[in-house]
Order: structure tokens, then C-alpha cells, then sequence
């Protein structure tokens, strides 16, 4: 087989089929290419993020401790770019029917409000497809 290869920088996924009869693209869910009626036929390699610091840095307990908070607000943001929240007043005559439809990773959190006719719901959930409906 003969092949031209140029590198791409930008909508590699848009460049089929005028451009392109194929195309090696990184991608983290492959949502863009099939956007483009793309079909992924095969994973050449998978790669993982790390965090590297040098070892006088991380010998810092400053600079250490800085580090590892980093990290954390990282990890934190992708386990949250994975969830939904939703946080609503509800009428108190109402809940029962929200909570019926209401999706949650363990149940909602119910606060009281200074007008005792109304409450706080608050829920999480993870975005996947629900056993009841829920919201998109």
C-alpha cells in the first residue's frame, strides 16, 4: 500500500472525504467523528495524563502540599464533568410527585425554607441513561 501523510493541526475529522481517505486523529470519546460520519476502525494507542514534578519541588512540603491540591481540583473536575446537579425550590404539596421523577445518585437532600409551604431539593446524578425518566 502507498500513502502520503501530512500532518493536520485543527478539524482533522472534518477533512474526509475530500481531503482525506483516512484519518489518525486523537480523540477522548470519539463524539466529533462520528459528528462527521466518521467510523473509528481501530485503536492504535491508548494514553493516560500524569502529573510530573521535579524532586526538589515535591521535596518541598509547600510546594508539595500546592501540587497535590492541584491534583486534586483536577481530579475533582473530571469526576464532576460526569455528573448533573440540580438544586430547585418545590412547593411542599408538590415533593412527593418531584421526588417520584426526580433522579439521584442516593436520594435528593430536602431542606427546610423560612416559608414552610416551600422546600429545597438538591440533587446529584451521573449523566447516563436513568431507570425513570430524567432530564438530558
Amino acid at each position: 500500500m502507498t500513502a502520503d501523510v501530512e500532518f493536520s493541526w485543527g478539524a482533522t475529522e472534518a477533512k474526509p472525504p475530500e481531503l482525506a481517505d483516512a484519518i489518525i486523529e486523537v480523540t477522548e470519546t470519539g463524539s466529533s467523528l462520528r459528528a462527521n460520519n466518521l467510523v473509528i476502525l481501530d485503536t492504535i494507542m491508548e494514553s493516560n495524563t500524569v502529573v510530573i514534578a521535579n524532586k526538589a519541588s515535591w521535596q518541598d512540603p509547600w510546594k508539595k502540599k500546592k501540587i497535590e491540591n492541584m491534583v486534586l481540583l483536577l481530579k475533582g473536575l473530571l469526576a464532576a464533568a460526569e455528573k448533573v446537579g440540580l438544586k430547585m425550590n418545590v412547593r411542599r404539596t408538590d415533593l412527593d410527585k418531584v421526588l417520584k421523577v426526580l433522579p439521584a445518585l442516593n436520594s435528593p437532600t430536602v431542606s427546610e425554607l423560612q416559608d414552610k409551604s416551600w422546600v429545597d431539593v438538591d440533587t446529584t446524578w451521573t449523566k447516563r441513561p436513568c431507570e425513570r425518566s430524567c432530564p438530558n
